[in-house]
């Protein structure tokens, strides 16, 4: 219709310029959470740009760094996934284990966790794996897991942790460390 002044939009319709500034929030959130967790460490070190784009070199770096470990265990969370990356994590605990009364217990709590089928976080492992695990359970030793080890951590490698790389969190942590030094 001729003669009628467009209007700009209402500002509850600009979603980019809404979503460009919750992205920056939640990058400075998920620092200040970070650096939060592990300041109770004797040396607190403060996360950087260049640790956390060498991230993406591996899986095996990512888990390396605590900080990176920390917001790979959040992304999985906020995607309902993280049954995966704990069972890893258990297993690393559990090879520390030299109480062989200790060792017994908690593998049958893993099993019953991760591996038995209905478990509340079942991991995703073949059928053959899952009986393997089920008969070294009843005389465990620190490798009774390894196999299924193995196998969650191809699956985090070729799935979890692409995605990750390529989610929100992780740019956003990117973009704001980059904006922080920058400011330097």
């Amino acid at each position: 219709m001729p003669g009628l002044i467009p209007q700009p939009l209402p500002t509850h319709f600009n979603m980019d310029r809404d979503d460009c500034r919750r992205n920056k929030t939640l990058g400075k959130n998920l620092m200040c959470r970070l650096q939060c967790v592990f300041t109770s460490s004797s040396a607190p070190e403060r996360l950087s740009l260049e640790d956390t784009q060498q991230w993406s070199q591996s899986l095996e770096r990512l888990l390396g760094s605590k900080y990176g470990l920390a917001t790979f265990r959040t992304f999985l969370k906020s995607e309902f996934s993280d049954e995966n990356i704990e069972f890893w994590l258990t297993c690393e605990d559990y090879k520390k284990i030299t109480s062989s009364f200790k060792m017994s217990s908690k593998a049958r709590k893993i099993f019953e966790q991760f591996v038995e089928a209905e478990s509340p976080k079942e991991i995703n492992i073949d059928y053959q794996t899952r009986e393997e695990i089920k008969r070294k359970v009843k005389s465990p030793t620190p490798q009774c897991f390894d196999e299924a080890q193995k196998i969650v951590y191809g699956l985090m490698e070729r799935d979890s942790y692409p995605r990750f790389l390529r989610s929100e969190m992780y740019k956003t942590l990117l973009e704001s460390l980059a904006t922080d030094n920058a400011q330097r």
